[in-house]
């Protein structure tokens, strides 16, 4: 037995990746039925239950801007972390302007969608539920 719902999902801004943009982020079109069934998840989940999305309907024009952002190229590394909560020296800051890179990115501008979804139990659903 399924239970079905409807969601208004909007906002200034969204960004769908394209896998194969790897440096520079560029949305898809549209919201993909993974974004949406992340945003129902971060709505309510529950360990029984998977989100199916049915339809997704698009509530504006599709309009596209660019910004341009800051990245940082390093990751401070977990070895150092644990080093200076017991008294080390290395620090836990990237202040070198060469770690620092700029990048372009393009978003969804003043988006608007509708979800309409529903869910499944899983096996790991409690027997009755």
């Amino acid at each position: 037995m399924s239970r079905g719902v409807r969601v208004r999902m909007w906002g200034d801004y969204a960004l769908f990746s394209r896998p194969e943009m790897k440096v520079e982020r560029c949305s898809y079109d549209v919201m993909t039925p993974s974004a949406a069934r992340g945003m129902l998840e971060a709505i309510y989940w529950h360990p029984g239950m998977q989100w199916v999305i049915d339809k997704i309907y698009v509530r504006k024009p599709i309009q596209f801007t660019s910004i341009r952002r800051n990245e940082v190229k390093s990751k401070v590394l977990a070895g150092n972390v644990l080093s200076a909560i017991n008294g080390g020296e290395k620090p836990l800051y990237i202040s070198s302007r060469e770690e620092i890179v700029q990048r372009a990115a393009i978003l969804l501008q003043d988006v608007e969608y509708v979800v309409e979804a529903h869910f499944e139990m899983t096996p790991k659903a409690a027997p009755g539920g």
